[in-house]
């Protein structure tokens, strides 16, 4: 198989190659860029696997007029910037020791080690500078081609060195798998059978793959494995996943792409910021979006005090928890909502003679009349 692929004639990235060839090493795309270059998909990032030592990586590619940069040296890991673009360049590498959550690892020569401690069959993929993909496990060209995330030798193992592929194993289901072909049943039952050791892993990470996996086109299949398992319940307590279906179905209806922090709104769960460690700003997003599913507020308000994007959220929201349609017109009120400015302002009120509590008062008065004459009623109208 060869690999036809933009980035892969990018003059920067063939230069990178060439510089490690040329001093005598293997220099091997890997991973998502080989694995999304055959399906594909847009390719971010670039990952070069060696047999190079870092140290070498940095000798060779800077006598070359790149910038090397040791971002994960000890690792094996050299960020190389050639013409503005960053390619990771990371030496081959096999597991010493694991604990779930980190790794000891011990350089090697060989490419076959290499793919042996990655995760999945189909990100153990390589691809030469010509594009001649090389399986070297066997498994990975035909999993990937039939849309089957399987677990490298033995699940249970693979888990042990990194708990955190639990989660990437839903992430992955939801994001490349043939939904119609359910998740490898294996792997599932390694995920159940060894999800207590999620315990160990960071917030930041289990939120960083939580994200990640909601931002999938359809995560319904994968979240329902999830809660049947018992890892949803591990990492997010008292998170319902049952409306997430419709609410998928629901945001195709209206167009509307796939939105982690929407998706996390639905789902609940016991101080969800807390446990996924999530920023300020999708907090913020999921609390206010929670806190309106249950309001009166008309869809037209939404959009006024929310913004466009929330009040559309809240009427998604509101329509698959209560399973209801959503209404063309009540996505166009949020839209008019979101465009109006009060006429009437503090000033206004003050030049009346009011201040204090009894200005904020009639100013909100004033405000709810505007909004439930669906923002008809002008600055006179008001003021009288």
């Amino acid at each position: 198989m060869i690999l036809q692929t933009n980035w892969l004639t990018r003059p920067a990235t063939q230069a990178v190659c060439a510089a490690l060839e040329q001093a005598g090493f293997h220099a091997l795309f890997v991973g998502g860029c080989v694995r999304d270059g055959i399906i594909g998909r847009a390719v971010t990032d670039i990952d070069i696997a060696t047999d190079a030592r870092p140290e070498q990586v940095m000798q060779i590619t800077e006598a070359a007029d790149m910038k090397p940069v040791p971002t994960g040296f000890d690792h094996g890991t050299v960020t190389v910037v050639a013409d503005g673009f960053p390619h990771e360049v990371t030496t081959f590498r096999r597991d010493v020791e694991t604990d779930g959550r980190r790794a000891v690892v011990a350089f090697s020569e060989r490419v076959e080690e290499d793919a042996l401690r990655r995760d999945f069959t189909m990100n153990a993929l390589y691809a030469d500078a010509r594009g001649a993909v090389i399986d070297p496990l066997g498994t990975g060209i035909s999993d990937l081609t039939a849309r089957r995330v399987r677990f490298i030798g033995d699940p249970h193992d693979r888990i042990a060195e990194d708990y955190l592929r639990i989660l990437r194993f839903f992430r992955f289901h939801a994001h490349y798998a043939d939904p119609s072909g359910g998740l490898d049943a294996d792997g599932l039952a390694a995920c159940a059978e060894m999800a207590g050791g999620l315990e160990k892993l960071s917030r930041e990470r289990v939120g960083a793959e939580m994200v990640k996996l909601l931002g999938a086109p359809d995560p319904g299949p994968a979240m329902a494995a999830m809660v049947q398992s018992g890892v949803l319940a591990r990492v997010l307590p008292g998170a319902d996943a049952t409306a997430l279906p419709l609410l998928v179905h629901l945001e195709g209806e209206a167009d509307l792409a796939p939105d982690p922090v929407r998706r996390l709104a639905l789902l609940g769960g016991q101080d969800m910021a807390v446990a996924l460690r999530l920023s300020k700003a999708q907090a913020s997003g999921i609390a206010n979006r929670q806190k309106r599913i249950g309001d009166a507020a008309g869809a037209g308000a939404l959009g006024y005090f929310m913004g466009e994007q929330a009040g559309r959220d809240v009427v998604l929201l509101r329509a698959a928890l209560f399973e209801t349609a959503v209404a063309k017109a009540d996505l166009a009120a949020v839209t008019h909502g979101a465009a109006q400015v009060c006429p009437v302002r503090a000033a206004d009120l003050k030049a009346a003679g009011l201040s204090g509590p009894d200005l904020g008062q009639a100013l909100r008065a004033v405000e709810a009349r505007w909004i439930a004459s669906d923002f008809s009623l002008t600055k006179a109208d008001l003021l009288a």
